[in-house]
């Protein structure tokens, strides 16, 4: 039976709803053993102490967002992307309401002051975003990174997981998708035969070809795929210019705007020669894919919801 991460996700929130009201924030009402007491946690900036249960949680990137949502957590407050004062739309998909989730600024310029007003008891980030403020984030809260983004998601989830207190959940969350990756593999026959390619459109200037090292690779390679040459880097992306697009070609091409800037520049490139002049488009196996989907999510929600699309995608014929 089909099961879609957006379920998953509410099935755990119903398992770790209790403890508290719709306003409280967040979260369990069996969790791991665990979140009893004081525990340290070992993480990318040194180690912290974290007490019980924690109730008000603040995530300052997508991919935290992410992982505490599948978790069951509803986050007190969150910081917002660049190009948008809402949400990623994918928490929607997690039944989570946005009003819930206080804004704390961008995820370049987390507001410091809004975080503290809130009076959280955990802070999730990552050093790549911010290191730099690691030590007032602290000042605020215990505060925990993981080390990277999109590659290290599995390893981001445990450490939330650790973080809140359930440890054993996020274990099952990483099994049931590496179960699921398994199931939308076996509906491309065999996917090893299959190049996908992944492409992004940022601005004008260049476009983004997201290697095995990136969140998105790395849930490709989980269902089996191979990538064409040019995406089989460590590398989280290969930036190319708009007159280099022959080079995302594939046996499947997947493409994502991030931003109107992005949704223009896309606009540019595959109407022209060189876009329609790739097998993929040619043969009917190019898709526009959805930015928060694909690129924001960043944790098992996320990479559930690039399944679901892959297994919709491999019912399509190609035209």
């Amino acid at each position: 039976m089909r099961t879609t991460w957006g379920t998953l996700a509410v099935a755990s929130g119903l398992v770790l709803a209790g403890c508290g009201s719709a306003d409280e924030g967040t979260t369990a009402a069996a969790p791991s053993t665990a979140a009893a007491a004081v525990r340290t946690v070992e993480h990318a900036a040194g180690t912290t102490e974290v007490t019980g249960t924690p109730e008000r949680v603040v995530v300052l990137d997508t991919g935290e967002l992410d992982a505490v949502l599948a978790l069951g957590v509803t986050p007190v407050g969150a910081v917002r992307t660049g190009v948008s004062d809402e949400l990623p739309a994918y928490i929607e998909d997690a039944r989570v309401d946005p009003a819930r989730i206080a804004n704390v600024g961008t995820i370049a310029e987390p507001a410091l002051e809004e975080i503290a007003a809130l009076d959280p008891d955990l802070i999730l980030s990552n050093s790549v975003r911010h290191a730099e403020i690691y030590d007032q984030l602290s000042a605020i809260a215990p505060t925990v990174f993981a080390e990277a983004i999109g590659e290290t998601w599995e390893d981001n989830l445990r450490l939330a997981g650790e973080a809140l207190g359930l440890p054993d959940e996020a274990e099952q969350l990483l099994a049931d998708h590496e179960e699921r990756a398994a199931e939308v593999g076996a509906l491309y026959g065999d996917p090893a035969a299959t190049e996908v390619s992944v492409v992004r459109f940022l601005d004008g200037s260049a476009v983004r070809l997201y290697g095995e090292g990136s969140f998105i690779g790395d849930v490709l390679g989980d269902v089996g795929f191979a990538r064409p040459e040019v995406q089989r880097t460590a590398e989280t992306f290969v930036e190319v210019s708009p007159e280099q697009i022959d080079r995302a070609d594939g046996d499947l091409l997947f493409s994502a705007s991030y931003g109107d800037e992005g949704r223009t520049a896309a606009g540019q490139v595959t109407s022209g020669g060189l876009w329609q002049g790739l097998s993929a488009v040619q043969e009917g196996r190019a898709f526009e894919v959805d930015d928060d989907r694909w690129f924001l999510a960043i944790g098992p929600l996320g990479a559930g919801l690039v399944l679901d699309d892959l297994e919709r995608f491999a019912q399509q014929p190609a035209s």
